[in-house]
């Protein structure tokens, strides 16, 4: 057991909308991930969707609002409810979701999950 430094994890890896797992807690999934652009429109039916921004802001659309994310910041889309992360710049981020959940809300189409 160590501390981990998120900056150092984030520096390990180019490329955005691909979570690294960082850490497992009671079964869930600690992440990091680069953002920039819009993600897709997906919902996750089983699990909340928990974002918290490190670095750059954040604006996750929902179909009757958006939320916008500076660093520091968290916001938590409850499951069931369609929504569209969007980052207009390079964006860092710790998403926490339960171990095995596709970043999309299918597997089809999910990224791959990775450890660093």
């Amino acid at each position: 057991m160590s501390a981990i430094n998120l900056a150092e994890k984030l520096a390990q890896f180019e490329g955005y909308w691909q979570p690294r797992t960082v850490a497992r807690h009671n079964g869930n999934d600690v992440m990091v991930v680069k953002a920039k652009g819009e993600f897709v429109w997906h919902r996750h039916e089983d699990t909340d969707d928990f974002f918290l921004v490190l670095k750059g802001r954040l604006r996750i659309d929902l179909r009757d609002r958006s939320v916008e994310l500076g660093p520091g910041e968290m916001f938590i889309v409850p499951k069931g409810v369609e929504h569209r992360p969007v980052a207009e710049e390079e964006t860092h981020l710790v998403i926490i979701e339960p171990s095995g959940t596709p970043n999309t809300g299918d597997a089809a189409t999910a990224a791959p999950h990775r450890e660093i």
